[in-house]
């Protein structure tokens, strides 16, 4: 999805004066290793709509899937500009990830099958799916797959030094 390095800054106004930016490689691989994610979206009469899922990271973007009637996906079909989030439940430890984009249906089966396969890597055998029809299919249901190409990323370091790092694509 992004192959390009983003742009790296530091927002002093919301970190300690010790604070340094968190280079995108570490950010990268906290997105890769994180289980659980909030994803936020917008009702077509413009309510949000805010639930928790898994999410595979995978060549530049995020990865997650939804039943095509759930809550998630009918808001997608009118508005595909999301936010995802992980991070701790913490105040003075741990990192937390805001993810911005807009997501974009995979519909490739070659795709989807390196997909499934990562899925099955984290998460389980709990989460393998086959593939057919553009979609993941799981026992009786399907899903389709969305991928978020990050276009803005914030980083918030808590704990000392607290900090904010933005990271912008182009």
């Amino acid at each position: 999805m992004t192959d390009k390095e983003p742009r790296t800054r530091l927002d002093p106004r919301y970190s300690d004066p010790a604070a340094t930016a968190t280079d995108w490689a570490t950010a990268e691989a906290r997105l890769a290793a994180a289980e659980q994610f909030w994803i936020s979206t917008v009702r077509p009469d413009g309510r949000p709509h805010v639930t928790p899922l898994p999410a595979v990271w995978s060549a530049g973007a995020l990865h997650f899937c939804t039943g095509p009637e759930e809550r998630k996906a009918r808001n997608l079909d009118g508005n595909p500009q999301v936010v995802l989030t992980t991070g701790t439940s913490t105040w003075d430890q741990g990192y937390d990830l805001v993810v911005e984009g807009a997501a974009a249906r995979v519909t490739d089966e070659d795709r989807l099958r390196e997909l499934a396969a990562a899925w099955e890597a984290k998460y389980g055998g709990f989460w393998r799916f086959d593939v057919r029809d553009g979609a993941f299919h799981h026992g009786s249901g399907y899903a389709y797959v969305f991928a978020v190409a990050p276009r803005t990323v914030f980083g918030f370091g808590k704990g000392e030094p607290f900090s904010q790092t933005r990271w912008r694509f182009r």
